[in-house]
């Protein structure tokens, strides 16, 4: 969860979301979680049957609209669409929900800033991109990759220039999970730098795909670097559109 009274301009950050709702940050959550319930990873649609046929449909659709850096590095333009409707597809409950969960918490405060149409843009294109640089690092892998973690790991990545001083609420394992507070520019880089340690241990396609968001998180902090460098300070920005600020949750 993410706390913005450590943001600059205080409550007035703090308020900015609840001004403006944020549509496409939204949208995208509904989506995915409606193109899943429809899916046959959800076990919900009686059309894909049970048990083993349920699980032949599993694949067939993993395969059809998941990415296979194999098949994606070929240049077919099929596979290339497959980077877009990988974003929308998940592989189970807890995949769908802890990542619907990272964009509610975080997309919201990064579209306030970045604006509704060039938020849902950036959120594609490097969400598109993670996924390609994961194929790239598994050139030779047939294995298939879904789900919209590379976009959300671009949104942390954009989130850590806009918002520093945003503090994230943070579970520790080895601390019994205390919730404890830190500033988004201590908890995303240590994120990041867990991700990195993880894909290093990686020789094949994973299960969790590190490289993804790595790439992901690169991309979106490399963005936000180059478009809103010199723009003036956050509470600024917000300021500037008429009292809004930003979310507290």
């Amino acid at each position: 969860m993410i706390d913005n009274r450590g943001v600059t301009a205080g409550r007035t950050v703090g308020s900015a979301v609840r001004n403006h709702p944020a549509p496409v940050t939204y949208g995208l959550i509904a989506l995915c979680c409606v193109v899943f319930l429809l899916s046959p990873s959800s076990g919900f649609n009686p059309v894909y049957g049970t048990g083993d046929r349920l699980l032949a449909a599993q694949s067939d659709y993993f395969e059809r609209w998941g990415v296979i850096p194999a098949q994606l590095l070929t240049g077919s333009p099929r596979a290339a669409l497959t980077t877009v409707s990988a974003l929308f597809v998940h592989g189970s409950y807890l995949h769908l929900l802890g990542n619907m969960l990272f964009l509610y918490v975080f997309g919201a405060m990064v579209e306030e800033r970045m604006g509704h149409l060039p938020f849902a843009l950036f959120y594609l294109i490097s969400g598109c991109a993670a996924l390609l640089g994961y194929a790239i690092g598994y050139a030779d892998s047939e294995q298939t990759l879904v789900g919209a973690s590379g976009a959300i790991s671009a949104v942390l990545g954009a989130l850590l220039y806009l918002f520093p001083a945003a503090r994230v609420t943070s579970l520790f394992p080895f601390l019994f999970f205390l919730p404890l507070r830190f500033p988004a520019w201590v908890v995303l880089p240590f994120w990041a730098a867990l991700q990195w340690a993880a894909a290093r241990q990686v020789s094949q396609g994973p299960g969790v795909a590190y490289l993804a968001h790595l790439v992901g998180f690169s991309v979106g902090f490399l963005y936000a670097w180059v478009r809103y460098r010199g723009k003036g300070g956050v509470g600024e920005a917000l300021l500037s559109k008429g009292g809004g600020g930003s979310r507290e949750g």
